[in-house]
């Protein structure tokens, strides 16, 4: 009888300890994949931030020239402003997003069926809206230091920057300004970026053999080739960037409007500051300024993060061996 409860005790220690293990590799590719998108398209995030919020020194440029005019009167390395608070961030956003998908997508599955396709957007939306709430203060500090222009710097670094916005802003809620338009464009972006790729992946498993190779993991099963990785992930953040990108303009505005006088009408809510972007810019101009190199940043970012995480899980022992 002792025996036969020694031996139950000890499967489940076993079974604990195979779970965590599976958490701490999941949550650690998360981390990586999310690194390495974000740090792949840096440059492109900071001139975006620049764009979105019309600052000054950058109004009347583009994407590509307004790059030119930060290396040239900045720096190359001006090019990665706010990237270290990024990375800062992005790593535990990232690993919690994935690690949280993976768990929402089974807890739905088990309600809804492993082929739901609601299931598995309300589960992106969920690890979407898990991750961003976890670490939005970090992506305000980014904003804040990927704002600032050399010459005209107001913060020297992460822990300066926190402590002056709750010093001088009204304590940690200030932290968290822009936060509900986030949420409200975190839900159909997370939940189509998610959606669409494993829809996508599926297509492409099931209809277009020559995107996929034999895996020499677990099962043995089919996986994507890293070239189909990519094309899935591109697709799937170019058409959902299309839908959340007007909340994307209104938090950045939110985030940004203590840090000059022309932002300082955007500090206001977020159906306030959606309304003051619409009539003081327009629609093209406004709600999707910035819209051509958030495609062009989009389609590498998600492609890099959800390849990377498939390949970390196929590294770390993760993946199953179907792409399923």
């Amino acid at each position: 009888m002792a025996l036969a409860s020694e031996n139950k005790e000890m499967i489940v220690l076993e079974a604990q300890k195979k779970d965590f293990t599976y958490v701490m590799k999941s949550l650690f590719a998360g981390g990586v994949a999310g690194m390495c998108s974000k740090t792949t398209v840096a440059p492109l995030d900071r001139i975006k931030i620049l764009l979105q919020a019309h600052n000054k020194h950058y109004t009347n440029f583009g994407v590509f020239n307004g790059l030119a005019e930060i290396v040239k009167h900045e720096s190359f390395i001006a090019l990665y402003k706010g990237n270290g608070a990024q990375m800062v961030r992005v790593f535990p956003y990232a690993a919690i997003q994935f690690t949280s998908f993976e768990f929402y997508k089974t807890l739905l599955g088990s309600i809804l069926g492993n082929s739901s396709h609601v299931g598995k957007f309300i589960a992106g939306s969920s690890a979407g809206v898990t991750a961003v709430t976890i670490t939005y203060p970090l992506d305000t500090i980014r904003a804040r230091l990927a704002f600032q222009v050399t010459g005209e710097h107001v913060y020297n670094g992460i822990i300066h920057t926190a402590k002056c916005i709750i010093q001088n802003e009204g304590g940690v809620k200030a932290l968290y300004r822009g936060f509900v338009p986030t949420l409200c464009g975190m839900v159909p972006y997370a939940g189509l970026t998610f959606f669409c790729f494993e829809f996508i992946k599926k297509f492409c498993l099931r209809t277009l053999p020559m995107l996929s190779k034999q895996s020499d993991k677990d099962s043995g099963g089919a996986i994507l080739t890293v070239p189909a990785k990519l094309l899935c992930g591109g697709m799937s953040g170019a058409l959902a960037q299309c839908v959340s990108y007007p909340l994307d303009v209104t938090r950045r505005r939110m985030q940004l409007a203590s840090m000059d006088q022309t932002n300082s009408k955007y500090g206001h809510g977020m159906i306030k500051t959606l309304v003051t972007v619409y009539r003081t810019n327009g629609i093209t101009n406004g709600l999707y300024r910035g819209m051509s190199i958030n495609f062009i940043r989009a389609v590498p970012m998600v492609a890099v993060s959800f390849s990377t995480y498939e390949l970390m899980k196929q590294t770390l022992n993760l993946d199953t061996g179907v792409d399923s």
